[in-house]
């Protein structure tokens, strides 16, 4: 009997998902996050999970965990000691970046903070042309000064990036060769193997970023593969942002592919959730403690896009240019919000009232929950309008303090607007599911998807709380509610494939260029993923190594990638690979010119091993089916009686017709008046309008 066991780290919650290969059966363990040192909150939950279930360690065979270590450091600014080394005339890269601005209109708006400081960063001198051509010999004079520069400073990291190095990257590697052999203790990140592509900028970008995290997650890492190693479990697993997973070795050699971890778990445990259900569009909606996230996910394939920027207010609003750092690797396509549990409800100097983007977090929490919180937070604004129960939860081990949540919203919200507690809770609910709203929205109609076309599937320990009244916003006309909502994000890390992705350019008109030397970028490509995967232990036949291409018109300033058929590239495969982008072409911005000469611009692989499907279903106890009643707000009729049910009670075929409540250990489900929530097959909540 084998397991996988899924761990993500939430703003106030870690999850453990714990999933039986054979019968999909779950457990659950969910503790509180322990911001000071995460990895202790991942051992008591690991722990707790184990031993509930009675699962053996020997017995698991997939161990994954989705981490906030990369996105923290940036956002806090509690990286590395790291430089940069520049082609001369180059040094202020970073600082320099493009013209792109979050606000056109704010005039004194602050750049991005630089993760490099201008006496940590330096020159030498060289030159390679767009053909790759040396145009300036490396001076390799200049080294030694260079090296001991770096000494001098006390560098945990460099980050070495030179023009057009992706089409000859032989200035670059004799640097790096130099600084690896003269400074051990130095981690070095070379361009050419961190990202070989096209567009300065976001090369030395991503370059920057793994320098800046590296050694942090590092070191978290590898305390975390000692703590799992001592309880017996098999290595460790981190969940990349493109939805995929890759062993630590992987990971440290690209710390950006471990960018928005957790969220992309959650949107990888949509799809699937998607493919057992036969719903091939879905807008997920991830509502934790801190964040609400949405993804969507069309004809069961999910977004993912290439132009991501950390570090910066698109983290905390949403998808912004010019407001962080850019990381050329791909990301599943997320809109996110400063929306969660344990955000705080404030009045600004306007006299509006504001939800976050502060969070009490985990530490002190919520003041619902007793943990030392003050301020008003959603979680406390749904105690009081009885959507979560007000005696306790996490099925009684987290006591709820009623109380201390009608004493943070009278003081800070309801006195100063004149109104009571209820009714400031209620306004509360109304500001943050406005803000989530927008996040679906960003997806869907922004894309160019109608909601009403989708099915909104809804997980996160608040999501199923505040799912329908969102659907009701955008028109959507069925909720999901997948088993185990509260740690759906870790069922995704158990639920994936292991993934890496890899780029070449290759700069040239696809009418022109030698099929050969496309063949040849190709098996390099393929080489490189084939001993990742043959490292990893993926048996052969579970081994893929899908090819694509960012093409584009001559003139164009950005690509759309498409598929690329397998074997040995043939001139009748590059005219078929023409005729598709003038169709995606056409499809996309609603025109094509097949006249047109089409440009080749960057090969991508991915290499992917690919684990044994799951089953998620949700198991029923008719013997712990019980119903109770309590006072519910809800908006068409204000306070009402709803009955409130036990989830693990629900059998199969069961109606729930609103006003009511579903209850269970990770979340609680909200059926409002008008709605029915029906349990299918495999115990997913099914919600629609009456």
């Amino acid at each position: 009997m084998a397991w996988r066991i899924g761990i993500d780290i939430g703003g106030t919650f870690t999850d453990v998902a714990m999933v039986e290969e054979d019968s999909g059966r779950i457990g659950i363990a969910k503790v509180l996050t322990t911001p000071r040192d995460f990895g202790q909150g991942v051992i008591e939950g690991i722990t707790r999970g184990l031993a509930e279930n009675a699962i053996d360690p020997a017995d698991v065979a997939l161990l994954s965990h989705a981490t906030t270590v990369v996105t923290n450091a940036l956002l806090e600014h509690k990286g590395a000691r790291c430089g940069f080394v520049a082609t001369r005339g180059f040094r202020d890269l970073l600082e320099l970046r493009r013209s792109s601005r979050p606000d056109l209109y704010d005039l004194f708006q602050d750049g991005p903070s630089v993760l490099v400081p201008r006496r940590y960063r330096w020159e030498i001198t060289e030159r390679i042309d767009a053909q790759g051509e040396v145009v300036t010999p490396l001076a390799m004079d200049e080294i030694p000064a260079l090296i001991e520069a770096i000494r001098a400073a006390e560098l945990q990291t460099v980050a070495v990036s030179f023009l057009f190095s992706f089409l000859n990257d032989s200035h670059e590697r004799a640097v790096g060769a130099a600084l690896r052999a003269a400074l051990p203790e130095v981690g070095v990140f070379l361009s050419c193997e961190v990202l070989p592509e096209i567009r300065e900028f976001e090369r030395a970008s991503t370059t920057a970023v793994c320098a800046y995290v590296g050694p942090l997650l590092a070191g978290y890492l590898d305390r975390l593969s000692k703590a799992t190693s001592v309880l017996g479990l098999p290595a460790l697993h981190v969940m990349g942002s493109s939805g995929g997973v890759f062993d630590i070795a992987e990971g440290l050699r690209m710390p950006a592919m471990a960018v928005e971890s957790g969220p992309a778990a959650g949107v990888i445990a949509a799809a699937l959730a998607g493919r057992q259900l036969d719903r091939p569009n879905l807008i997920s909606f991830d509502m934790g403690g801190t964040t609400a996230k949405a993804s969507v996910i069309v004809g069961h394939e999910v977004a993912v896009t290439a132009e991501y920027e950390v570090g910066g207010a698109a983290n905390t609003k949403r998808w912004m240019h010019g407001t962080g750092h850019p990381i050329r690797v791909p990301v599943i396509d997320l809109a996110e919000v400063s929306a969660g549990g344990g955000s705080i409800a404030w009045i600004d100097p306007g006299g509006a009232l504001k939800v976050g983007p502060a969070s009490a977090g985990a530490d002190p929490g919520p003041a619902a929950y007793g943990q030392g919180g003050t301020r008003p937070t959603v979680t406390d604004a749904d105690v009081i309008l009885g959507w979560l129960d007000r005696g306790a939860l996490l099925g009684g081990e987290l006591p709820i303090d009623l109380a201390a949540a009608e004493q943070a919203i009278a003081r800070d919200i309801a006195g100063p607007f004149g109104l009571s507690v209820r009714d400031a809770a209620a306004r509360i609910v109304e500001v943050v599911n406005s803000n989530m709203a927008q996040a679906l929205r960003i997806v869907s109609v922004e894309r160019g998807h109608d909601p009403r076309e989708f099915s909104l599937i809804a997980f996160g320990g608040a999501g199923p709380v505040h799912a329908v009244a969102l659907a009701e916003e955008l028109a959507i006309p069925e909720v999901i509610v997948p088993p185990a909502p509260g740690a759906f994000s870790a069922l995704g890390l158990v639920a994936t494939d292991l993934k890496r992705d890899y780029a070449r350019t290759l700069y040239a008109d696809l009418a022109q260029v030698d099929p050969d030397r496309i063949t040849g970028a190709f098996a390099a490509m393929e080489a490189a993923g084939s001993a990742m995967l043959q490292a990893a232990r993926v048996p052969v036949g579970r081994q893929a190594l899908p090819r694509f291409a960012d093409v584009r018109y001559r003139r164009q300033a950005y690509e759309l990638t498409l598929p690329v058929e397998d074997g040995p590239v043939t001139r009748p495969m590059l005219d078929r690979l023409a005729a598709s982008f003038h169709t995606k072409h056409e499809q996309t911005y609603g025109h094509a010119n097949r006249q047109e000469a089409v440009q080749l611009v960057n090969l991508r692989l991915t290499a992917i091993g690919r684990l044994p499907d799951l089953k998620l279903a949700q198991t029923s106890d008719p013997a712990s089916a019980r119903v109770r009643s309590r006072e519910v707000w809800f908006a068409a009729t204000g306070f009402r009686p709803a009955d409130v049910h036990w989830r693990n009670g629900l059998v199969p075929g069961t109606a729930i017709t609103g006003p009511a409540i579903i209850e269970a250990l990770d979340s609680t489900t909200v059926v409002p008046p008008g709605w029915t929530g029906r349990i299918d097959a495999l115990g997913y909540i099914r919600l629609t309008r009456d």
